[in-house]
This record gives C-alpha cells, structure tokens and sequence, in this order.
C-alpha cells in the first residue's frame, strides 16, 4: 500500500507538517531549559506507552526549534516530509544536497523517546562519526544519548568530554570543523554504545555485533539490546548493491597456503579459450578438458578430478577464478604486502573483509604475497535477513525509484519521493558515444581543458582505480592540473571534497565522490563571494567516464552537482569498447562496431546505440536482481534454521546455573531416547547405552526399561548441583555442531546446482536436505547431551576450590568431544589443549 498517491499531477505535503508548523510557533517562546524539559515529558509518555503518531507534531517542532537553536539550520517543510516517511517505515526518496541527514533526525528523534534504542546506518565509519557528532547535538540538547560504532571501537558524544590532541584518532580525511567537534567522542564499550537512545554506525558493525552475540559464551559479553527501529541511510546501496555479499565471521583452520602457490603457478601457464572459458556476464570460468590435462600434467597427478583429489579440484578453481576474473586496482588492491578488496559500489577499501570459499588465498597466491589460513565458518547471515530482524525499517537516498519493485517483494518498503525544496536547474546533456577508449579519453581531456580555462569546476567519476590511474596519466600528459581520489588515498578524501567545488578545480574521483558527498560551490565552508563566481561559470560540471552496471549509481554521479537549486550540468562520454557495451550491448552492437568507420575524435550519433546502452543496463540490473534473488531464496531456509538455532543457543546462556538448564538437559535426554525408542533399539542396546553414558551403575541395569531410564535420568539431572560448567560445555557443543552445519549447507549450496542437470529443482532439493541436515544437528546435539552430561556432570561436582588446579583421571569418553580451546573437564580451570588435551 503506498503512502501517498504520487500520481497526483499536485503533490501536497501531509497535514503532520502543517501541524508541526503550529506547534513550532509555541515552542519558539521557551527558554533552552523549558525547551529540554518538553523533551523530558514527551519521552516519559512514550516511554509510558503514549501513540508515537500522536505526539509526531510536538516531537517533530521541538526537533526543527533544537536544530535551529544550535546550528542555525531550520528543517524545510520537505525534510519534515522526509522525515514522516521515515516514522512510518518507507523510503524517502530525496535529491542529494537536500539534507537527508537532517531530515532523519525528525523520525529518530520521535522513535527513539520509547527508549528501545534506534540505529541509524551510515555507509562508511567517517560518516557514523560525523552525524553522530554533528546531529549528536540536536538529541543531547532535547535529553537523547548517541553514540557511534567504528571498526573496533566505540563512542558516545559528550559535550562534556575534550579529548586531547595526542588522544585523537588519526582523521585527515575530515574537515577542520569536524576535527574541533571530534573531541566530544568519548571512548565507551560496546555494550554502553548500544545502550544510547540513538546508535550510529555501518552495517557491517550492526550485523557482526549480532553475529558475535551469538556466539557469546555468557550474557554479559553480549552488546546488542535488540533490533526496534533502524533508519539507513543510502539504503539502496546497502540493501541492494551490497545484498550479494553475506556478512560471515571465520576463523583460521588448516594451513593450505602450498596448494594455492602450487595451483597459482600452474594456472599462469594456461591460455584463455583453448585451456578454459570466461563468461564474463555471469562472472564464472570453466576449465576445458585440455587445461585438465595440462594441470594434471604441470603438478604430476594422472586423475586431478578422482574422488581422492578433489580437494585439489577447490584449489584449482579458486586459482582460476583468481586469474581469470579479478583485475589487481579493479577488484582489490595490494597495500602492505596485503590483499585488500575494493568495494565494486562505492570505490572504498573493505579493509578487514576476506573473499570466501578460499578465492581470497588464490589472489594472495597469485600476487605472490603471505597466503593466509583459511577459515572455518563460525557464524553468517545476508544483509537482506539482518535488516529483517527489525520491528520497524526505512531508509533514504536519492535514488530509489529504479530499485522500487525489489524494495517492495523484499522488505516490504514503499519508496516516496520527496520533492526538492527548490527547483532543480541542473543540466544533464546527451551522452557522447565514440569509437574506443582512445577517442572517448581524447575527447574528455579536451571538454576538462576547456572547462578548467574557464575557471569552473569540474569532477570526473570513473568506476575503478586501474582506469582513474589511466585518465590522471592523459590529464597530466595535457598540462591539466587535478586532485585525484580513489582508494589508494582515500585519508585525503575530506580535503579533496572541500575543495572539488573551487573556482578552477579538477577533480579525479573514483565512485568514491559518487555517494554521500556534498560538493560545496566556493569550496568548504566556502565563501559567498567565490560561491558566487562559480554559479554564474555554471556551477560543477560532472563527467561520467562511463555508464555503470545500475543506473543508480550514475544519478548518484550526477547528483553532486545542482544541490538546493544551484545550478550545475552532468555528460557522460561513452566508448562502444566499454565493458557495459562490450558484455551486454548484444550482436547487433558488436557488428556496427565492425561496421564504423567513423574518426576516433567524433561522437558516434545512433538510436541502436542510444537504444543498446539502456538495454544492456536493464539486462545487467535484472542479472544482479536475480543473483540477490537466487541469494536470498537459499538464505531464507538457512535463515529459519538460524533463527530458531540461535533462540535455543540464548536459552542455554541465559539459563546457566538455573533451572531451565535442566529442563532443557531433560529435553535433550529424552529426545536422544525418544529417538532410540522410535529406532527399535532392544532393551540390551539400551542398558549398554545406558552404562557408557555412565547414567546408572552395574547393578542398577538389571531389569531397567524405557520408563525406568527416564525417571532415573529426571531424577539424576533434577539433582545435578552447580550447572556453570556443565552449561559451557553445551555452548560448546553446540557451537561446534552450527559450525560444522554452515560448512555442510555450503557444500549443499554447491551440490544441489549440478543437479539441475538431471531435472531436479535445486531450491527445493536444497530445502529438503538442509532441513534434513538440520535435524541431523538436533539429534547430534541430543545424542551428545545423554552421552556426556553425566559424565561432565560427575566430573565437576567432584572438583573443590582447593583442588582446581590437579588433574583428576577421568574416563576418556569424558573428552571425546570437547575442543583444544575450551576448558578442560577436569575442573583445572586450564584450556584443554593446555591441560588434559596435552599431546593430542
């Protein structure tokens, strides 16, 4: 159901905004204090269980009155509008440099008064720390706490905090106003930022704090406070261009690196066509049998695809992928000896982010740098399912219509879009078409030269550092004088975006500048004079170098220039060997490239041209919808298991040293039996399961029954004493079991595409076998408690303080599974692998 109709030829705003108006006129006669103590009665009736939509009007005016007390920005009727949207779980949909982030502060204000806690996602941790400083301002004023998560670290804003000099963090990439403000961030744990009214951060801090309290071994290691409302900023570029990739904690197993310096070599050795095949629209490679045999020939195996080898075959297949597929400054990049991915989206590095599946050792193999471990799975989940986890979601970007139809059968959401609070004037010329790169290069060096002579500012956007560093040669080789910014500079990026809107400025940016960026005509804070020269030169002008996979993320191009009605203009220059074009822009468009014979220098003028660019952008944004699809549909199975596997996991650590943990012990023995009965195992297999779980003695077997076994197991865990070691060996266990899990799904992710070869639908084969393999883990996990616990169990209530340190001889089943980092039976309060596990 939309929210508003926008089909109206005359979009009217909502009477909440007229409302808030009338409020505001109240408001503005109260002191600071009356102002703050209003705030203090709205979230005591909140708090209290008042209707948010009741108190919007009141919260709303003492947002906008706060905001222009303290920073002199008074929200326009369009933010509050945006703002509203936000409240009611849409998207606003809002042209860049209209003050989105502003306009959220309305929304998060009024939720967060239930003190439930609201999150709001930045794409990147400069801007969790900016906003939360920044807006940090308005809520600390009307008596909200904030904080923000950066990677490994965490603060709150206090105006009463001043961080030293040598205390700040290292912040070039930040403006001077920002670097003053940044003092107010007081250092905090993880556990205290999460309980501010209002959190900031990205979502890979949101989603690996869920992960990692899942894997806690106790309720006070454990950050998170629940998932009530959260409001995400560049939400299509979250949800959306960042939906293909899971979010997974792993950790190192076995060391493997040879294989991949072995396999990195050989695949160097094999030719493209002959030896495998690149379909570069799926992103996929395929060995011929005649790289199979050069491979098994290069590293001296007769059969590389037997069943004792195919663990070989993984190797291979990574350091085909690794050579075929991904482009060193494209792809990733190499800094301190490291392998380093490049976000696709935004041109930044994810530093600390590892390709799966062992592709990331097969790059480090092939650029010859340390080849890490590889790791196990511990825990992961989609970014789609993480944002699920909420009560309430909403977002906003500037671009959102395009992604309207997925927004909607994914998550539910509506996109609204909010007018601009003053026209738009920005000129968006045709695109100009050429031969090649060649000319297409020529032909950008000439309008910059021209552009730049005239003193008005200019920013180029290419979509990857391998082609920025390849313009900034051709700019240089012009005499043009230009900032250059991609991933490899990225801690000058604050000081080269405040200038980008300079009289005479030039500036090479990678899709870096293309997202969250305000470019400030005059320069940052910029002055009203040379503000003034610039807009009569034009404004910026912005040149996109080509069109990129969404069409999405060319309107963030283009929307640097023309914010709040100033004037600006946007061209793309295109080349018929582009890689959209060259991949997707059909045969028709490949035998007119044959056919041209037209100078590298003049601009190609055809509507089959014209025509093949948006197709090839539809057919490339409908793959991608479906590749997030095809993620989401196998997700989706995994995710109910992970739901419900979690739920029992907080049971167990929320219940140590109580009660529930015996119910739940009783559940797992009596399942473990129930199995067994349902098996029709004799009643001599039952004694005999019954005596290796050291459940009862020799002279209590005779005679003893199904019925028996289960009053005596009840009685036996109804008088089971102190249960804090016993409850960690379960955590254990279980983690151990959800790890090897994940590890199975994968291998069945694998396993179910090729059976699409024999008519069978892999979805519902996958469905079917994860849920069998889910109920394989239940039983394990049950099968494991009867035939352990008592002996656990036994083991430490034998232990005493006085004797924690000496090694008790226990039964060897006692340790038959329990890993070399957890705590050792025997009550030593050592790690096994330092105590009992010695030598194992």
């Amino acid at each position: 159901m939309k929210i508003w109709n926008l089909l109206d030829k005359e979009i009217k705003p909502p009477k909440e905004i007229n409302l808030t108006s009338q409020e505001e006129e109240g408001l503005r006669k109260l002191s600071d204090e009356e102002l703050r103590a209003e705030g203090d009665r709205l979230k005591k009736e909140a708090i209290e269980g008042g209707e948010l939509d009741d108190l919007l009007p009141r919260a709303f005016a003492l947002v906008r009155e706060a905001s222009h007390r303290i920073s002199g920005e008074r929200h326009f009727d369009v933010q509050l509008w945006g703002g509203l949207v936000l409240h009611r779980g849409g998207i606003a949909e809002m042209q860049t440099g209209e003050g989105k982030t502003l306009s959220a502060t309305t929304a998060v204000y009024l939720n967060a008064l239930t003190g439930k806690g609201v999150h709001v996602v930045t794409v990147n941790d400069y801007l969790a720390e900016r906003d939360a400083v920044w807006m940090g301002k308005i809520y600390h004023f009307l008596g909200l706490s904030v904080s923000c998560l950066i990677h490994e670290a965490a603060y709150v804003y206090d105006p009463a905090w001043k961080a030293k000099d040598e205390g700040l963090r290292p912040a070039a990439d930040q403006t001077e106003v920002f670097l003053v403000q940044k003092e107010y961030l007081r250092p905090v744990s993880r556990r205290e930022a999460y309980e501010t009214d209002v959190t900031y951060g990205t979502n890979h801090e949101f989603g690996f704090d869920y992960l990692r309290d899942n894997l806690a071994s106790g309720v006070s290691q454990q950050v998170q406070r629940g998932h009530y409302f959260a409001v995400i900023d560049e939400i299509d570029s979250i949800l959306i261009d960042e939906a293909r990739t899971p979010l997974i904690i792993s950790a190192p197993d076995v060391e493997s690196s040879q294989f991949y310096k072995l396999f990195a070599k050989a695949v160097e050795r094999l030719a493209p066509e002959e030896d495998y095949l690149v379909d570069e629209k799926t992103k996929s490679v395929e060995i011929t049998q005649n790289g199979i045999d050069k491979i098994e020939g290069l590293i001296g195996l007769k059969d590389l695809y037997s069943v004792e080898n195919l663990k070989l075959v993984r190797y291979l297949e990574s350091s085909l992928k690794a050579k075929a597929l991904f482009v060193r400054d494209r792809d990733y990049v190499v800094r301190n000896g490291e392998i380093v991915i490049v976000d696709q989206f935004t041109g930044r590095l994810m530093l600390g982010r590892r390709y799966s599946a062992g592709l990331h050792q097969a790059i480090e193999a092939k650029e010859g740098v340390l080849v890490k471990e590889e790791s196990r799975i511990f825990a992961q989940i989609s970014i789609q399912n993480y944002f699920r986890l909420y009560e309430k979601l909403s977002g906003m970007t500037g671009t959102a219509q395009t992604s309207a139809e997925e927004f909607h059968k994914v998550y539910g959401l509506e996109v609204v879009t909010i007018p601009t609070n003053k026209p738009m004037i920005r000129k968006n010329m045709p695109d100009l078409v050429f031969r090649n790169l060649k000319g297409k290069y020529r032909a950008i060096a000439k309008e910059v030269k021209e552009r730049n002579q005239q003193g008005q500012p200019v920013l180029i956007g290419t979509t990857s550092i391998e082609k920025n560093e390849t313009l900034a040669g051709i700019l240089a080789s012009e005499g043009i004088r230009f900032e250059i910014l991609n991933a490899k500079n990225n801690e000058r990026e604050g000081a080269i975006i405040a200038q980008a809107g300079r009289r005479g400025s030039v500036t090479l940016a990678t899709n870096m500048a293309g997202r969250g960026v305000d470019i400030i005509l005059g320069g940052n804070p910029g002055s009203p004079k040379e503000a003034e020269e610039v807009k009569e030169l034009g404004g910026l002008h912005v040149i996109g170098t080509e069109r990129h996979e969404a069409r999405r993320i060319d309107n963030q191009l283009r929307g640097r220039s023309g914010r709040q009605g100033d004037p600006g203009s946007s061209r793309f220059f295109l080349s018929l060997e582009d890689d959209l074009l060259r991949i997707f822009g059909g045969d028709r468009l490949k035998s007119l490239m044959e056919r041209l014979d037209v100078p590298e220098e003049t601009p190609i003028e055809s509507k089959l041209v014209s025509g093949a660019i948006s197709q090839a952008q539809a057919r490339v944004e409908g793959l991608n919808f479906d590749a997030r699809k095809y993620l989401l549909e196998y997700d989706d199975v995994l995710n109910k298991q992970r739901l419900n596997f979690y739920r029992e996991r907080q049971k167990v650590l929320g219940a140590l040293n109580k009660e529930e943990l015996k119910t739940l012990i009783k559940e797992a023995v009596n399942g473990y039996l129930g199995r067994l009965e349902k098996n029709a195992a004799s009643e001599e297999d039952l004694r005999n399961f019954v005596k290796e779980a050291s459940l009862a003695k020799e002279e209590e077997l005779e005679g003893i029954g199904w019925g028996n076994v289960r009053e005596l197991a009840d009685e036996k865990v109804t008088g089971f004493g102190e249960l804090g070691f016993v409850g960690r060996q379960i955590l254990g266990i279980l983690d151990f079991l959800w790890m090897n899990h994940l590890e199975d799904i994968e291998s069945l992710t694998e396993s179910v595409r090729i059976r699409a070869y024999g008519q069978r639908d892999p979805l519902i084969e996958y469905r079917q076998d994860s849920h069998r393999l889910y109920e394989e883990l239940k039983a394990n996990f049950d099968a494991w408690v009867f035939n352990n616990i008592f002996k656990i169990a036994a083991a430490s209530a034998n232990q005493s303080p006085e004797s924690r340190e000496v090694k008790k001889d226990l039964p060897k089943e006692v340790f038959k599974n329990v890993g070399r980092n957890d705590l050792c039976p025997c009550g030593s309060g050592k790690k096994f692998k330092k105590c009992h596990g010695i030598g194992n």
